[in-house]
């Protein structure tokens, strides 16, 4: 099929027809351009008007060999290894998990909230890096430092960190033990562990479940907040007094994290909701006593 895949109007086409009934439409769309960017460097706005763009036989192959993944369920993010994340290219690979955009939501709110602040972050299971990365790009004043529990992602974060132009203290980090290692104090805690509850796997997509790392995602029903507990007790060595902690969370258990932080000694603590009015964001501060 890739022989006949000549412009990009043929692609739009192929990948149309190919994709139908196993993504929505406007999926198919959105993916579509990812992947005439990524394949040809062409982006979205000009793509629109160069439908007639012709394509190489090796463009047209790789693009066949992207399509016949993608009909297994592989995320398209995992196909092409990266994606944009707040205007930062992240690569990714099976034991990072895929950014969302609520992630992205998280992190503007870091961003908006600290703005001109001079001092550390910390990012607890930072994974790709993608939090990490995208509040040192942004907040320039700032020392970043990612940790996480898997050397794999760290290897990953660490490249990344190098495509961004930024510099990153990354260190290897169980977020359930109360050891601090190596860790300086810090002005900002943000974090976006695990907190799916496992009875929550049935509502998720095959594509999420076959590809993601389950040791990202997922967290006992009988302990769903442990990850969280984990980070507050670290973070009552590292936050400075009036200092500020950042999660995302569960949509379903806002009221428990609310009460975990206040449990802490956390004041002014806020729930926030993303796009979608779905409860995703928590934030306090830990005034000095």
């Amino acid at each position: 099929m890739a022989h006949n895949l000549q412009t990009f109007k043929d692609i739009r086409f192929y990948l149309g027809k190919e994709l139908a009934g196993i993504y929505p439409g406007p999926e198919i769309t959105a993916m579509t351009n990812i992947i005439i960017r990524s394949v040809t460097g062409i982006t979205k706005g000009h793509q629109l008007y160069l439908t007639d763009q012709k394509v190489t036989v090796e463009q047209a192959s790789l693009i066949d060999r992207i399509c016949r993944e993608l009909k297994t369920g592989k995320p398209i993010q995992y196909i092409l290894g990266e994606t944009i994340f707040y205007e930062c290219r992240i690569k990714l690979n099976s034991s990072t998990l895929i950014p969302r955009p609520e992630t992205e939501e998280l992190v503007d709110l870091v961003i908006r909230e600290n703005n001109g602040y001079i001092g550390n972050i910390i990012d607890f299971a930072t994974g790709s890096g993608c939090i990490a990365i995208a509040v040192a790009s942004n907040l320039p004043g700032t020392t970043v430092t990612g940790t996480d529990i898997s050397e794999d992602a760290l290897i990953i974060a660490r490249e990344n960190a190098l495509i961004n132009n930024v510099g990153i203290i990354w260190l290897k980090d169980d977020i359930l033990t109360p050891d601090t290692g190596a860790m300086e104090k810090a002005g900002i805690i943000v974090s976006n562990p695990p907190y799916v509850r496992n009875s929550e796997k049935k509502m998720m997509n095959k594509n999420v479940l076959g590809f993601e790392p389950h040791s990202a995602l997922f967290v006992a029903d009988s302990d769903p907040l442990l990850y969280y507990r984990g980070i507050l007790n670290k973070a009552a060595k590292l936050l400075n007094p009036n200092g500020r902690i950042y999660f995302e969370i569960n949509e379903m258990l806002g009221e428990a994290m609310f009460l975990l932080l206040e449990s802490f000694g956390y004041s002014e603590i806020k729930i926030i909701s993303d796009i979608n009015g779905k409860e995703r964001m928590i934030k306090g501060i830990k005034y000095a006593v």
